[in-house]
């Protein structure tokens, strides 16, 4: 009896119908997206062996999201999510139809990789700040909110376990414009879902404001809100000097573990296993959980495996590093995006998760830029050791307030 309510528990969320028809499109369209990432990584070193190449493609992917996404906050708060939400992936399929002709016709180079790339990052300014507060529209029981966005970790974190194994697989046997294809098919899966939903009838709140001033708002919003600005802090320092260990995957697997493309598929896989598994652990944390406790312990976690991973040679030892690496990286991200949606206001939690993203989107490709230079000088081994050291700083540093409600 104490088994079945546990497993209850955990996945309370799919009580809500519409968020269950979220979960189920978005699972499907996210392995697709973990597809096409792990193939344009690798299509962009196999083509120029470049650490710096392989960062400054993380970077062009991802920076415009940077850049945007005040305005997709700002869209968020103002217009329909729901529609935002339909039209950026529509928009996502159609730039996933458009790279996989570019890659099947034989002729692509490596700045056209970076356009659409880009193309896609700013498509992900609109996407993020309207997908993560629909979920709360979504959950008519706000009581089964945090385990709705850490079940929606998990599907984050399964399709990045099965994607890049497909991906790493397909690669070798069809090619990436085959991975990319199928990215773009995945696209019709959540669309359908999205359009199975029965929500609330959305009302048009009276825009009153200048863009500026809902800027302003926002950002004054989060200067006066301690618990969301110190989490804003973490996950910003967190994105721009660990987490962009990412981008080195390639080269430890052609380099160091002299494999082809799926070995690297199977390792970010080994890193995806790690994330579900931790998000199945958050899931079932209980409400009156310390989450700030466990972030700590996490940042602990993830700064110490990335520091083993990156003095193994040997394939198997090193991923059950990689799949600790992964524990640790998704509770501390799932952690502080929980913690920061769960203490916005309704009406600032659009704008909030704007800056959210840019804390994310902006930190995490300058950090791939400035890990590609680095790595280029010194090895990814060391270049991934330095991360880990810089992971158990940042988690001494915040120790006092992450241990303030012990």
């Amino acid at each position: 009896m104490i088994k079945t309510e546990r497993i209850t528990n955990t996945f309370r969320a799919f009580g809500n119908r519409n968020y269950s028809l979220f979960f189920g499109g978005q699972s499907v369209s996210q392995i697709g997206t973990w597809m096409q990432r792990t193939g344009v990584s690798w299509v962009v070193y196999t083509m120029t062996h470049s650490a710096f190449m392989l960062g400054l493609t993380v970077f062009v992917s991802q920076f415009p999201s940077f850049l945007f996404s005040l305005l997709g906050g700002i869209a968020s708060d103002r217009y329909n999510r729901y529609k935002v939400l339909l039209i950026t992936q529509i928009a996502s399929m159609v730039q996933a139809v458009l790279l996989a002709i570019l890659t099947y016709a034989n002729h692509y180079r490596v700045w056209e990789i970076l356009l659409l790339s880009g193309i896609l990052g700013v498509i992900n300014a609109f996407d993020v700040p309207a997908r993560q507060p629909l979920i709360h529209e979504m959950v008519t029981d706000k009581a089964d909110l945090p385990n709705a966005l850490a079940l929606n970790s998990s599907m984050v974190n399964l399709a990045r376990l099965i994607g890049p194994a497909l991906s790493g697989i397909i690669l070798v046997k069809f090619g990436a414009g085959t991975c990319f294809l199928l990215n773009a098919v995945s696209f019709v899966a959540v669309i359908i879902s999205l359009l199975l939903m029965k929500l609330p009838v959305y009302v048009t709140a009276p825009v009153k404001k200048k863009i500026r001033s809902d800027l302003s708002d926002g950002f004054t919003y989060l200067k006066n809100t301690s618990s969301i600005r110190i989490m804003m802090l973490m996950l910003g320092l967190i994105s721009l000097l660990v987490l962009p260990y990412n981008t080195l995957l390639p080269v430890f697997a052609k380099v160091v573990f002299k494999g082809d493309a799926a070995t690297y598929g199977y390792i970010n896989s080994f890193i995806g296993a790690g994330a579900v598994i931790s998000s199945v652990f958050l899931a079932s944390v209980k409400p009156e959980a310390n989450l700030k406790f466990i972030l700590l312990i996490n940042t602990i976690v993830l700064g110490v495996s990335l520091l083993l991973f990156s003095q193994f040679s040997y394939f198997p030892l090193a991923m059950f590093f990689a799949a600790l690496s992964g524990f640790g990286m998704m509770c501390q991200t799932t952690i502080c995006l929980t913690i920061i949606q769960v203490d916005s206001d309704p009406e600032m939690r659009g704008r909030v998760m704007s800056y959210v993203a840019m804390a994310y989107f902006g930190m995490l490709p300058l950090g791939s830029l400035i890990i590609g230079v680095i790595s280029q000088k010194i090895g990814a081994p060391a270049a991934i050791f330095f991360q880990g050291i810089t992971a158990l700083i940042i988690a001494v540093s915040f120790y006092k307030y992450l241990r303030s409600d012990q």
